[in-house]
């Protein structure tokens, strides 16, 4: 039997069931698609920062294949059309894949399975329990993360699975150069991609005095690796799995015994499982204005008071700080996502989308569903029962940069700027 295993966000060997059940193939083509370069809200293409860690990731997920006899062929162009010519090419029996959350995702999933000729098995994705797991039906799922959580957290989460201790060989076929990040890590954020450096930072924020015993505390702070496990980009490109966070938690606590901070911290992977679930459900809704209620909100574009946003060029210096540190590193806090989303919907009044698609474009940690269903939360048309947040940016700036120790460092004090601009070609002619 040929099989051809299609990598997703599941850039791992270890626990990955979808990969697993190929392990018995006589001959195995591993696959990864390049993300498509699709115009949406005045984005293309990904940053520079997020590339060079898919860029590494892939790297490292190549070299962990090759140390077992395998390769990994990444391409570019649409999985919907270039599958079924490589299950032709190399006579595949059958193909599998990971269910990643999202409207396209599961679009092109139903194109491929159209077009293959073969059968496409879709496992379960990286998350802490598989859908037979949760004590509802999916469209019965709570609207909002409390009761969700509170419906889920005493279930166990099953322990991740070590990878196969023997893959099949590739079929006879060309392997492509996968090619080097324009960009290095950021001082900032000295993080690289794959699952040993994703293993390393868990094994550092989960020992004996890692920072997970102090994470509630912490949680806020604006720059990365102060406060935040900053795990989630391994987790984003499926370096690491849920399971695998949730299991280093657990033997911290066994070890060290559990806290207010260690629960956080696995209160943190609930969310994101949370999201994960409602994306699937929500299906399309995740990427309408008003998401799935239709709950629309007054909104405008004014081109230049996006581009101000987009370059932290804004009258709100700690805004400035960091959108300025995201297009440097990658990366911004749980906290000033919440701040800079906040600026952008509520002080300039601008469809949330405009900013979920920025983010997506730069973030090394994008994921659709964490991604998407933030952003709703904060503009009040998702999850969040009190109907969106608001807040106070100087309050914000006081309470979490005091002494503009971080707005500094990012540049973040910027020239004031008036809110409009009117100038002559605004004017009618007279007598035109």
């Amino acid at each position: 039997m040929t099989g051809i295993y299609w990598f997703q966000n599941d850039l791992r060997l270890q626990d990955n069931p979808g990969l697993d059940s190929l392990s018995t193939a006589d001959r195995l083509l591993l696959v990864y698609f390049w993300p498509r370069n699709q115009p949406w809200f005045h984005q293309t293409g990904i940053g520079g920062q997020r590339f060079r860690f898919l860029v590494e990731s892939l790297q490292a997920l190549r070299d962990e294949l090759r140390a077992r006899g395998q390769d990994l062929l990444v391409l570019e162009g649409n999985p919907e059309q270039a599958l079924p010519q490589l299950a032709g090419q190399v006579g595949a029996d059958i193909v599998a894949t990971s269910r990643a959350a999202g409207y396209y995702e599961r679009l092109t999933r139903e194109r491929v399975a159209a077009r293959l000729g073969v059968p496409l098995q879709v496992h379960p994705g990286n998350t802490l329990l598989r859908e037979n797991h949760l004590p509802f039906a999916l469209e019965a799922m709570p609207a909002q993360f409390t009761p969700f959580r509170q419906l889920v957290e005493s279930l166990p989460v099953p322990a991740p699975v070590p990878p196969a201790r023997k893959l099949p060989p590739p079929p006879d076929i060309a392997f492509l150069d996968i090619g080097k990040p324009g960009v290095k890590p950021h001082p900032g954020l000295p993080i690289r991609g794959g699952t040993a450096s994703g293993w390393r930072r868990l094994g550092q924020w989960t020992s004996g005095d890692g920072g997970v015993a102090s994470y509630k505390e912490t949680r806020d702070c604006l720059d990365g690796l102060d406060g935040s496990s900053t795990l989630s980009p391994w987790l984003a490109h499926g370096c690491l799995s849920a399971r695998e966070v949730a299991a280093a938690i657990s033997a911290h606590e066994a070890i060290n015994g559990g806290n207010e901070s260690t629960r956080w911290m696995m209160f943190e992977l609930w969310w994101r499982e949370f999201f994960y679930w409602r994306a699937i459900r929500d299906d399309v809704n995740l990427f309408r204005p008003g998401g799935a209620a239709g709950k629309l909100r007054r909104c405008t574009f004014d081109p230049r008071n996006f581009a101000r946003w987009s370059k932290g060029d804004t009258n709100y210096p700690l805004v400035n700080a960091l959108i300025r540190q995201l297009l440097a590193t990658g990366w911004m806090s749980n906290r000033g996502r919440q701040v800079a989303a906040s600026c952008l919907v509520n002080e300039y009044n601008i469809d949330w989308r405009y900013g979920a698609a920025f983010f997506e474009k730069h973030l090394i940690d994008f994921d659709v569903a964490s991604n998407y269903g933030n952003w709703q939360y904060l503009a009040g048309v998702g999850a969040d029962p009190r109907g969106g947040r608001h807040f106070n940016l100087e309050k914000q700036a006081a309470q979490f940069d005091p002494e503009g120790l971080f707005t500094t460092k990012w540049g973040g004090f910027r020239p004031k700027q008036p809110d409009y601009v009117t100038d002559a070609a605004d004017w009618p002619l007279p007598g035109a």
